[in-house]
């Protein structure tokens, strides 16, 4: 063994055991358990000994082994394609699609965690190195807990005001409270929309979440997670069961309508708090400031 083996060894550890932390299968299963799972383990091992070995090329001063860094690049670029490919093909089958806007979300943030675990692995052996094992440990948890931050993205509970509203039909037309979801004609069918059906209606807190939750793939991210959590009442070849999110154009509310197979309110209600906000979907209209007129500052 040399001088490097030890740092090495403990960044590679390290960096690997930090994807493992940020790999997360949840009521949504994804990543699939468990090959999945092993597919980003893996990556994440060779994210961190690019990272950990990054420092003693540098420190022999090496710095054409760096380039490495530049083609782990280019490689975790291709994770994020492999994982919208996949997405893409498998949401063809799905009941309730996820949309393309949450699949792009799904692939940019394993992209991301790969970068994250070679900052981690980097500081972590570049700490062993310079200082001693217990600075380095310290960085370690210094370097969890921001990846702990940067991998928590915000959430719809914290833009909108989430209330249940019962569905009821005006002629053919349904509503959930005054907004329109959709015209169903068969006697038949809205007595079971009315037995299966729950309504909800999301209030935007300001008026940049209300540009928000107008994106159409926020919407469906949001059917998608509700039909996920609780089950969905209906089948291919049923459109009048298919869940809907449509928008009051004069106050930007959003009316949510489902037909799950776990009719619990308050568990439907959390499920929707939960949803992701879609870094693709937000926007800040408020945030623009006239410069001058007939210009726009940024």
């Amino acid at each position: 063994m040399n001088e490097y083996t030890l740092p090495v060894a403990f960044g590679v550890a390290i960096g690997t055991l930090s994807r493992v932390y940020m790999l997360k299968t949840d009521y949504r299963q994804y990543p699939t358990y468990l090959h999945g799972k092993i597919i980003h383990i893996a990556l994440g091992f060779i994210a961190a000994g690019l990272g950990t070995l990054a420092v003693p090329s540098l420190m022999e001063e090496d710095f054409t082994a760096i380039t490495f860094l530049t083609v782990a690049a280019s490689q975790f670029r291709e994770v994020r394609n492999m994982e919208r490919n996949t997405l893409t093909e498998l949401d063809g089958y799905e009941l309730v699609p996820r949309g393309k806007t949450y699949i792009e979300g799904i692939a940019v943030v394993f992209e991301s965690r790969n970068y994250l675990v070679i900052f981690t692995s980097l500081i972590t052996t570049l700490f062993y190195l310079i200082f001693n094992f217990w600075v380095a440990v310290v960085a370690v948890i210094v370097c969890m807990l921001i990846s702990k931050k940067l991998m928590t993205g915000g959430k719809l509970r914290e833009i909108v005001d989430i209330k249940y509203v019962e569905p009821h039909f005006d002629g053919p037309g349904l509503h959930v409270d005054n907004i329109y979801i959709m015209n169903i004609g068969i006697p038949d069918r809205r007595e079971e929309i009315l037995r299966y059906g729950m309504g909800f209606v999301l209030t935007p807190k300001n008026f940049d979440a209300r540009s928000t939750i107008a994106n159409l793939g926020q919407r469906q991210a949001i059917l998608h997670d509700v039909s996920t959590a609780l089950g969905i009442y209906r089948d291919s070849g049923t459109p009048a069961l298919a869940p809907l999110a449509k928008r009051d154009l004069e106050d930007g509310r959003v009316a949510v309508f489902i037909l799950p197979q776990d009719r619990d309110k308050q568990k439907a209600i959390e499920t929707i708090g939960a949803v992701p906000t879609l870094e693709n979907a937000i926007r800040m209209p408020k945030e623009r400031k006239v410069k001058s007129e007939g210009s726009i500052e940024e």
